[in-house]
């Protein structure tokens, strides 16, 4: 049987939780109100509405989701092989957008008495071994999410962002992205394709974890796959406004999304999303952050700020508890208690 981590209670004595008691949204946060030339939003049909044009001008600062007629063939191939206690773990890589170039992936499948199991999709934060990290095999201790996810008796995988671990020679000026932050949302929904097709994978449980890098990687990708049931972001985001003081910079090198500086002047009273209206789009999937009190690239009060905003949204599904929150006393970490927390979450949210 594979290793638990021992599952501990949601409420603990160095969390804030349940972002439904934190602060009233200000006007501008009313994820309700008319906007856009669209009417207020009163049922789930409104906002159903009001999602496709969320989706829309995030396509339009981040360039379109590639949807092609026939998706190129995966083509998985098993590098490595080893036998661990509880998993096998093999070192993969498969095919996205262009059969001439691969992705590589750790991809861990458990040894558990069911048939088949829930998978999570495990995303890295910016480090430069890339996949290595939530594999275990290497970086920071606390971010090892793929490979003790695994213990626990989840199918994983672990793939690199473009630019990262085996794929950091990637050249962004020479594809046909305008962002790379699309580049990894297809990569990714690619990613749940494969996972799919496994046959040790439940098909309808996936989920996705990320932290920093990792963490708005998985929000960004579940806005626009349906696949991924239950999200984990570990400081994976901020509103715009508080993030830096609004200045966003930070979001718009070659990797992430170029047209904030180009289009909208680093400023982000005139980007045309932010991320309460993200969380909303995943309602009435289970979503999770894990958001320190003392994360210095993620201001805090951004984020509770969004997650009041994007409870209104979780109301109109009456699905308010599917949306949670932890508020670690820590800086821009992932710590044990923390990573409890969000098993425990997966668990749940991939049971049924």
């Amino acid at each position: 049987m594979p290793k638990r981590i021992a599952c501990i209670p949601l409420l603990l004595s160095c969390f804030v939780v349940n972002a439904s008691v934190q602060e009233s949204p200000s006007p501008t946060l009313n994820l309700l109100a008319a906007r856009n030339k669209l009417p207020a939003v009163k049922s789930v049909q409104d906002w159903e509405t009001r999602k496709a044009d969320i989706l829309e001008k995030m396509q339009i600062v981040m360039g379109p989701l590639p949807t092609p007629e026939h998706p190129v063939p995966l083509g998985l191939e098993v590098l490595e092989r080893k036998r661990l206690p509880f998993a096998q773990r093999w070192k993969v890589r498969y095919h996205t957008d262009d059969a001439k170039f691969w992705v590589y992936a750790w991809l861990f499948l458990p040894t558990v008495e069911s048939k088949t199991s829930p998978a999570v999709l495990c995303l890295h934060q910016t480090t430069m071994i890339g996949k290595d990290e939530p594999a275990g095999r290497g970086g920071k201790n606390n971010l090892h999410y793929a490979y003790e996810l695994a213990e626990e008796g989840f199918v994983t995988l672990a793939p690199d962002y473009p630019s990262f671990g085996e794929s950091l020679d990637y050249d962004f000026g020479n594809d046909t992205y305008v962002s790379g932050t699309m580049k990894a949302i297809y990569d990714n929904t690619r990613a749940v394709d494969l996972l799919q097709s496994l046959p040790q994978v439940t098909k309808n449980q996936i989920g996705c974890i990320g932290h920093s890098l990792g963490g708005h990687n998985a929000m960004f990708t579940a806005a626009f796959e349906p696949r991924i049931k239950a999200i984990v972001s570990c400081c994976g985001f901020t509103r715009f406004h508080k993030y830096y003081g609004g200045n966003l910079k930070g979001w718009t090198s070659s990797r992430y999304m170029p047209r904030i500086a180009t289009a909208y002047e680093n400023n982000p009273d005139q980007v045309p999303f932010d991320f309460p209206e993200i969380i909303g789009t995943f309602a009435p999937r289970r979503f999770l952050t894990v958001s320190p009190l003392h994360d210095h690239n993620f201001d805090v009060l951004g984020v509770k700020e969004s997650m009041t905003a994007a409870g209104a949204v979780y109301g109109l599904f009456n699905a308010n508890d599917h949306l949670q929150a932890i508020y670690p006393d820590c800086e821009h970490d992932f710590p044990i208690d923390a990573r409890k927390v969000a098993y425990e979450f997966l668990r749940t949210s991939l049971s049924n």
